[in-house]
């Protein structure tokens, strides 16, 4: 994307610069898209924290899971999507499990911005071939 281009909306600011922070490894980066009592829903939350609980409340709980996730993230976590689906409030996008390089990670992402145009829930939803990255603990490899 041309740096100098504006974007458009909120949405379309937090589809490019959330992908951009994951992809960068950037768990500070992450962490700034989200409002301080953000909520996120992900199978892997239990698997990195040691918990049986799925979901994270607030920046302090976000942050120790970004930083392990940048840590641990599979080679197999790639970054192809083709476009998002929104209503202005909540964004939705797909990493499908077949892209350009071949297989990926493939989850649904569910993201609802709060009027500053924070997230301010997010949650997950695994694909069976990411849920096998899971089941061979590939993110603590």
């Amino acid at each position: 994307m041309n740096q100098k281009h504006k974007l458009s909306s909120p949405v379309e600011r937090i589809y490019h610069e959330w992908d951009k922070a994951l992809s960068n490894n950037d768990a500070q980066a992450l962490l700034a898209l989200y409002a301080p009592d953000a909520t996120l829903e992900s199978p892997v939350i239990p698997h990195l924290m040691g918990t049986e609980n799925g979901v994270l409340r607030g920046h302090e709980q976000l942050r120790l899971l970004f930083e392990k996730v940048v840590e641990r993230k599979p080679k197999v976590r790639q970054y192809f999507r083709t476009g998002y689906l929104t209503d202005g409030k909540k964004l939705m996008f797909e990493y499908p499990r077949s892209g350009p390089e071949g297989e990926q990670m493939d989850f649904v992402e569910v993201m609802e911005l709060n009027e500053e145009g924070l997230i301010q829930r997010h949650r997950v939803y695994w694909g069976w071939f990411g849920l096998q990255v899971l089941q061979k603990d590939a993110y603590r490899k």
